[in-house]
């Protein structure tokens, strides 16, 4: 039997996978790819290049996809909405900031409305906004995020908002998490990790590689990949990335990597360029710990769902009557 929720009912999808929109890997071919798979792949826009996401959309073809931005960049970019919108996408995911001033427009549009969020105070801010879905966002999640973890950032969202559909994120890479999370009442999972290690994902080979040889024990959260890129978040936001010889030298001091920022800058954008992650970051989560392979975006979705539906069905056995 599929695993049917309030996300799956909202967009008329067979499994309840969301694609994280991660900024440049998760790309139209990827999202097509978890779209046909029966989940719901969604372009990451992330900063925005309206050139990018227009090649994206149409390396998409006819699946049904999504896009996702982050907010407060989007802010100072608002035309990218328009270049989305004018795709028809099944929903605009709003991440790291507040979605009011762009709610009306998405959902105008047609496309549904779904909000990350890290906290409480976020999801009440979201919802105000008018989000037809919540994603509830797990410190233990790769790239930009909080401090809150999914565990029990989950089910308080759940409990505070029962009129809306809430999707985990963080640190769910199979089946195992799809199932616990649906335990705690969530209507589905959003990955990003897990499908950054995939055939699709427009990702550097190496990068893919160092997902499936970390443990989850070989990530950190800082701010050092965002000074070298120049790139500085609002607060409380820090990035997971898997630890290297960079975040090795500077974690821990980053005042005296802003005194080095320039020759850091150049040096890490080389790096980045030439595919050396011993100075440039692969962002990833701490689910890179389960994560042992790249095979195809639709194998990751029926792996998640079989292994998901055979612990469900093992669970109910420890009840005894």
């Amino acid at each position: 039997m599929p695993l049917q929720t309030r996300l799956t009912d909202a967009f008329g999808i067979e499994h309840p996978i969301l694609l994280a929109p991660m900024d440049l890997v998760a790309s139209g071919k990827l999202a097509a790819a978890v779209s046909h798979a029966g989940g719901l792949g969604l372009i990451g826009g992330g900063y925005g290049n309206a050139e990018w996401l227009e090649q994206e959309f149409a390396a998409a073809g006819n699946a049904k996809v999504g896009c996702g931005f982050i907010t407060w960049s989007l802010a100072k970019k608002p035309d990218l909405l328009d270049v989305a919108l004018q795709h028809q996408p099944a929903a605009v995911m709003l991440s790291f900031g507040d979605p009011g001033s762009f709610a009306h427009k998405i959902k105008e549009a047609g496309a549904k409305l779904i909000c990350q969020v890290q906290s409480l105070a976020q999801a009440r801010e979201a919802a105000t906004a008018g989000a037809d879905i919540l994603v509830a966002q797990g410190t233990e999640a790769g790239g930009h995020g909080a401090t809150r973890t999914t565990l029990t950032l989950v089910p308080e969202i759940i409990d505070a908002f029962p009129h809306l559909p809430v999707v985990a994120s963080g640190g769910i890479a199979d089946g195992r998490g799809l199932a616990a999370v649906l335990m705690l009442g969530a209507d589905g999972v959003l990955m990003g990790t897990r499908f950054y290690a995939s055939q699709e994902a427009q990702g550097h080979p190496e990068a893919k590689q160092r997902i499936i040889d970390a443990s989850g024990d070989d990530t950190l959260r800082s701010i050092v990949f965002d000074i070298s890129r120049r790139n500085l978040w609002p607060q409380p936001y820090t990035g997971r990335v898997i630890r290297n010889a960079h975040a090795e030298r500077w974690y821990g001091h980053e005042a005296e990597l802003l005194e080095h920022q320039e020759e850091e800058v150049q040096r890490y954008a080389e790096a980045r360029e030439r595919g050396d992650f011993d100075v440039a970051a692969v962002i990833a989560g701490e689910a890179v710990g389960l994560i042992h392979d790249a095979p195809s975006a639709a194998e990751i979705v029926d792996r998640t769902i079989l292994e998901a539906e055979a612990r469900i069905a093992r669970g109910t056995r420890l009840i005894v009557s």
